[in-house]
């Protein structure tokens, strides 16, 4: 601590101010602030993917869309989700086969977990990813839709950080983390996301909301294709002393 801090800070003990630490405010590359401290879902939503920075930084086959959210005055408001023949699921061959919808209480979160990317046989894995992705990321002919899952998420309430991870063999490690509104959050930060196999995602809850989600997959739901990394935080322990009544009680 120099003389300048020592003396704005001089009116607390010793202790604490050698305890002292400053929050950096500076301001990181669009790849830092990205992987480590987030960014709004609408400034992704407008990005150029062919911008330099932007397409190092992001995740490859992961789609972030703008979704406009109309007011409907005394009764509500009113948000389509997606076209089958239009827009960027169209442009991409993707209709999802099975539709859910999901509720996370406030301040909950749910931990990572990934589906197996398909690879035909035959095919090294690495080798194949980095055909469909990095060699020929717009021939979406050969995305293998019907054997693997693909998600597509939308966020009807609440507000939620979202962390997506590529974990793909071949394939360089990125991180994504970013926040999504919901519809009755309406601005810039309503989105839908696509999200691609081998791309581990966890979202977390923000602020006192619950958050309520639907989201499309390109299969029907097979519980093999589920696969948990990190997912601890959904386990909620009870309390020692309920936990040791319950031991004991079975005596």
């Amino acid at each position: 601590m120099n003389k300048r801090e020592e003396d704005l800070w001089q009116g607390l003990d010793p202790g604490a101010r050698n305890a002292l630490t400053a929050r950096d405010y500076g301001t990181a590359s669009f790849a830092q602030e990205l992987a480590l401290r987030g960014v709004d879902a609408g400034e992704l939503a407008a990005a150029d993917k062919n911008q330099r920075e932007i397409k190092e930084a992001w995740i490859p086959g992961v789609e972030i869309f703008p979704r406009k959210i109309h007011p409907q005055r005394h009764r509500g408001c009113f948000g389509e989700f997606v076209r089958r023949d239009e827009g960027i699921l169209a442009r991409i061959g993707l209709w999802p086969k099975q539709w859910s919808a999901a509720r996370m209480f406030a301040n909950t979160a749910k931990g990572f977990h990934v589906h197996p990317p398909s690879v035909p046989e035959g095919s090294a894995a690495a080798d194949w990813l980095r055909r469909l992705f990095v060699d020929e990321p717009e021939n979406y002919s050969l995305r293998r839709y019907n054997d693997e899952q693909w998600d597509v998420m939308f966020f009807l309430e609440g507000r939620v950080e979202m962390i997506l991870c590529d974990i793909r063999t071949g394939l360089r490690r990125r991180v994504m983390r970013f926040f999504v509104d919901g519809d009755n959050h309406r601005g810039n930060h309503n989105v839908g996301v696509v999200i691609p196999p081998g791309v581990a995602h966890a979202i977390r809850a923000e602020g006192a909301e619950d958050v309520i989600m639907v989201y499309g997959t390109s299969t029907i739901f097979h519980p093999e294709f589920e696969g948990r990394i990190a997912s601890e935080i959904e386990s909620a322990e009870l309390p020692e002393s309920w936990q040791k009544f319950l031991d004991q009680s079975g005596k």
